[in-house]
């Protein structure tokens, strides 16, 4: 990280005419004055960027940091309002509120808990208004989730919107600094060649006292990665201090967890199920659902094997109550599960789902981002892979991925899900057996390309899916188109 302060006395001195320099002798009372004048913006200080992240596993909801104070009540942004400039507010995630209320994410993956950007946009630019002007001595930001979306990258800029010709919006494509705002710092948290997940807190201050003087502060805030839509950082909390105030820690109530911990293949891999929201739960999840996480973890592993793969060796699944209609997912080494959902699925689908999210953190297809030149894999098969694992290897003595005479109008290779998950298994029994195996590692190590169907089965992936339908038609006799 890094921050352009700049140095005024150089820049003076470098906009002094050359002949001057050259042809005169500096006077020592001409070399004093120039000393007292610009004496003081020599010796400032200089504007440091402070950064630190915990990692998932080190993260808790206060927010704590060695270095970073954690997130403040009662501090000037409070106060303040903020107005989002430029850029379009992701509707899954929370209002610019979000970033003042004082009010703290209890899980990395909480979307309504968080500010951030529409999926597939560059950012945005977002605008506080403090009422006046006021002596500023930090800023800090917070940021949690445990992928893409946790680092943070922008730009700080200060007004006091006393400047001729100063604009309070000024949109992407204008810079601030052409219309009265002052370029603070820059700030770029994304560690060099490590996952990208955790719990990050930024602190921008000056060495020598005070920030200065805004009433306005613009934040042009950036993607932290183009390789997907889903590299909008989670933004939790900004704060403003004013100079001569002390801030005040949001208080945050920690709850005590109900945790329990497993190993599978003699400690080769390890696994925590959190069930803190729903105690419930807790003898469900140890009687039901840790025999299949013991027993599937390293299945799933044998089966989706790649040269040089290292599959996670910690996994931790939590039940949440605040993911709305999504029954579970997966990011890293977490598996979320939905305690509401579950509770109605307890004997049907509760324990498959989870199977389906085991299959994604093995998948672990995020090594991709690290290669300019790899290929993502396409998002029908990112989720039919698991359907297929799940509906004909883990449960299928239940048919969920059955086409039958009411959905095969509608059924397509490409459909994702349960409908993928049949295609998969035609090529499977038809073509080759190997042929999920193929398309995983490929995906995996950035390779994935249709020409692999062909190479696999003779027959282009179009091809495989027509002939798939016609299959299904004449096996359910429904007269082919």
């Amino acid at each position: 990280m890094g921050t352009d302060a700049g140095n005024t006395a150089g820049r003076a001195h470098a906009e002094m005419p050359k002949d001057t320099c050259l042809l005169m002798k500096p006077h020592p009372l001409a070399i004093a004055l120039f000393l007292l004048q610009f004496l003081p913006l020599v010796c400032r200080g200089a504007i440091q960027v402070v950064s630190e992240r915990n990692e998932n596993e080190a993260a808790t909801v206060a927010f704590r940091f060695k270095n970073v104070p954690p997130p403040a009540k009662s501090d000037a942004a409070e106060r303040a309002s903020f107005t989002l400039v430029d850029g379009e507010r992701d509707i899954n995630g929370g209002d610019l509120i979000k970033l003042h209320d004082g009010r703290l994410p209890r899980e990395e993956d909480q979307p309504a808990e968080n500010f951030f950007f529409r999926a597939g946009s560059a950012g945005g630019r977002i605008q506080l208004d403090l009422g006046s002007a006021i002596a500023i001595k930090q800023v800090n930001s917070y940021s949690w989730h445990g992928g893409t979306r946790a680092p943070q990258v922008y730009w700080l800029y200060g007004s006091d919107g006393g400047a001729p010709g100063f604009q309070a919006e000024p949109k992407r494509g204008t810079d601030p600094e052409t219309c009265g705002w002052k370029l603070l710092a820059k700030v770029d948290t994304r560690p060099k060649g490590e996952p990208l997940g955790g719990q990050y807190g930024v602190s921008i201050s000056d060495s020598g006292g005070d920030l200065g003087t805004f009433r306005y502060l613009l934040f042009d805030i950036s993607r932290t990665e183009g390789e997907d839509p889903f590299g909008q950082t989670f933004y939790s909390e900004i704060d403003v201090l004013e100079a001569g105030s002390t801030a005040t820690p949001v208080a945050v109530e920690e709850t005590k967890p109900i945790t329990q911990s497993f190993v599978a293949e003699g400690g080769k891999y390890h696994f925590t199920i959190d069930t803190t929201l729903a105690p419930d739960l807790t003898e469900w999840a140890d009687k039901e659902l840790r025999p299949v996480v013991k027993e599937w973890y390293p299945k799933l592993i044998a089966l989706l094997p790649s040269e040089g793969f290292m599959p996670r060796t910690n996994v931790t699944l939590r039940f949440r109550e605040d993911m709305g209609g999504t029954p579970a997912s997966a990011g890293g080494g977490f598996v979320n599960c939905n305690a509401g959902w579950f509770r109605g699925e307890l004997k049907r689908e509760a324990r498959g789902s989870v199977v389906h999210e085991l299959v994604h953190v093995v998948q672990n297809y995020a090594g991709r981002r690290s290669d300019p030149t790899a290929t993502r894999m396409p998002g029908w098969l990112v989720e039919g892979i698991p359907d297929y694992i799940r509906w004909y290897l883990y449960e299928p003595q239940t048919k969920g991925a059955e086409i039958t005479t009411r959905n095969l109008a509608r059924a397509k290779y490409d459909g994702s899900y349960r409908v993928t998950a049949n295609f998969l298994n035609w090529v499977t029994t038809q073509y080759d057996p190997l042929i999920v195996q193929k398309l995983n590692a490929a995906a995996r190590a950035g390779k994935y390309r249709e020409e692999l169907w062909k190479e696999a089965t003779g027959k282009t992936v179009q091809e495989l899916g027509e002939e798939w339908k016609r299959f299904h038609e004449q096996r359910l006799a429904v007269p082919a188109k």
